[in-house]
């Protein structure tokens, strides 16, 4: 009786342990303009309980982060969080200031090897700058996922914006963010691409 109750409480215990899903990028992430259940992460999460996963997302976007921002604050957040995959989405703020692509990259891989060296396994997603930052700019920006995609094994969203950027009637008034009507399509993206 002894050995069958422990089974039980073993086998509560492994139903019951979610594996973490990190998700640290910017405002793109983080909702901004929009309520933080509405955004993209928030939708993942729901969808994975609602098909029954052990994953769970935590949202640690922040509006206006930078790759330099980002790196600062990392090492806590994978210490907290104790996540197996990491979704990083940064960058974006980096070419909106047109700060120097060398330094964006270098911040970006010194987040990729921390979080393996933990033991989780990275997703990135990648984002692209308008045309009147200049083709060397632009082209520059654009090619750094692939490149650190490709050179940590990582998986890959080449462009977070890719299901909406043909429709500004789901962009707010900025024309920069997300509406909340966008955020399904966004989550559908990156859940395919991670698959789970």
């Amino acid at each position: 009786m002894r050995f069958l109750l422990l089974g039980f409480c073993c086998l509560l215990s492994t139903q019951v342990q979610a594996a973490n899903i990190l998700v640290f990028g910017d405002s793109l992430s983080a909702g901004y303009g929009i309520s933080a259940s509405s955004a993209w992460p928030a939708l993942l999460d729901k969808d994975l309980v609602t098909r029954g996963t052990p994953w769970r997302v935590i949202n640690a976007s922040v509006s206006g982060e930078t790759t330099a921002g980002g790196l600062t604050r990392f090492p806590h957040a994978l210490k907290i969080h104790q996540a197996k995959i990491v979704v990083l989405q940064l960058g974006a703020n980096d070419g909106l200031r047109g700060l120097p692509l060398d330094a964006m990259e270098k911040n970006l891989a010194s987040m990729i090897k921390l979080a393996q060296a933990s033991g989780a396994k990275v997703h990135l997603i990648g984002m692209q700058m308008p045309p009147n930052y200049g083709a060397a700019y632009t082209q520059g920006f654009a090619a750094i996922y692939p490149r650190l995609a490709k050179r940590y094994s990582s998986s890959l969203t080449p462009f977070l914006l890719a299901p909406v950027i043909k429709n500004e009637a789901l962009f707010q008034a900025d024309q920069l963010h997300p509406k909340a009507e966008a955020q399904p399509l966004l989550m559908k993206m990156v859940g395919k691409d991670l698959g789970i």
